[in-house]
């Protein structure tokens, strides 16, 4: 006798489907932002309005500035302005924050990897103490040092110089990128590094052949977010520096909104002269500053 046996059908609730529920959700990653793309819409047009009105103002003359909307892009544009710019000493403010800029940085840069490779790979209490003490530079704000700062620049005989204008940068820049720079060098795997002592490298080898190529987005970030600050300083220029020659552009800008405030095509002439650095770095290190900023949002 033959036994014939049947699978008893699974019991599905009426109209249930077993693969809807994933369908939904397929459907559902698929369905676009729209409320996030005209958010970001509207907060492209609210960057983007003021720039063009800086560009486009600053090839009008005068005339054109005060008898046509302003928004609106002239016939007849201009480059009298930047060249009038120019010739009051622009060259010379753009040199000053530029050798300000690159004396701010680039020590920075060094002794801040140099002291988070230490506070990563190292260990006792001075590392610890250190560390701290980096982390406490975070708390003090640049307005509150501003008289001891002057004090020390005057007695060291360094008031008026741009070398007054360096040195409390350097120290300022320093406690923020040894934060960050520690950060990167936590997530270098401790393989690597025993694989290269077993290769008879030493910590200083280590360091500079396989720390900073590793964490070279880091560094780029850390340099690019210390030379804004220091391309965009105020007060130090305007406590520290008195003669012409040793203004920077922020200082030179501010100078020429009180000596100019009629001429604005020039006032914002001497704007986009100043912008146009900052945004050919960012455009050639655009790579590793996206690396850097995004880095660990994939983990």
């Amino acid at each position: 006798m033959m036994a014939i046996t049947t699978e008893a059908p699974r019991a599905t609730k009426k109209g249930s489907h077993p693969q809807q529920p994933e369908r939904r959700r397929r459907r559902s990653g698929h369905r676009p932002n729209l409320l996030g793309g005209l958010g970001g819409w509207i907060w492209l047009a609210v960057i983007i309005l003021p720039i063009y009105y800086v560009v486009i103002t600053s090839v009008k003359n005068q005339a054109g500035f005060f008898g046509s909307n302003p928004l609106a892009p002239t016939l007849e544009p201009t480059l009298d302005n930047y060249a009038f710019v120019l010739e009051q000493g622009f060259a010379q403010y753009f040199l000053n924050s530029l050798i300000v800029t690159l004396g701010t940085v680039l020590p920075a840069l060094v002794v801040s990897f140099m002291a988070a490779y230490a506070v990563v790979r190292g260990s006792g209490r001075f590392i610890t103490w250190t560390n701290t003490l980096f982390l406490m530079g975070l708390a003090i704000p640049l307005h509150a040092t501003i008289i001891p700062i002057y004090y020390m620049i005057t007695r060291a005989r360094l008031y008026d110089t741009l070398l007054a204008l360096i040195l409390p940068s350097i120290a300022f820049a320093i406690p923020i990128s040894v934060l960050i720079l520690s950060n990167f060098l936590r997530n270098v795997p401790k393989e690597l590094f025993e694989s290269m002592r077993l290769d008879g490298c030493s910590e200083f080898s280590m360091m500079w052949r396989l720390a900073l190529p590793l964490t070279r987005p880091a560094v780029v970030t850390v340099g690019i977010y210390n030379a804004l600050q220091v391309w965009n300083g105020f007060l130090f220029p305007l406590i520290l520096t008195q003669s012409p020659d040793k203004r920077v552009l922020p200082l030179s800008l501010w100078a020429f909104q009180g000596e100019f405030t009629i001429n604005i095509p020039a006032v914002l002439a001497a704007v986009v002269l100043a912008t146009l650095p900052l945004l050919v770095l960012y455009v050639v290190a655009r790579k590793q500053l996206v690396s850097g900023l995004t880095a660990g949002f994939s983990k």
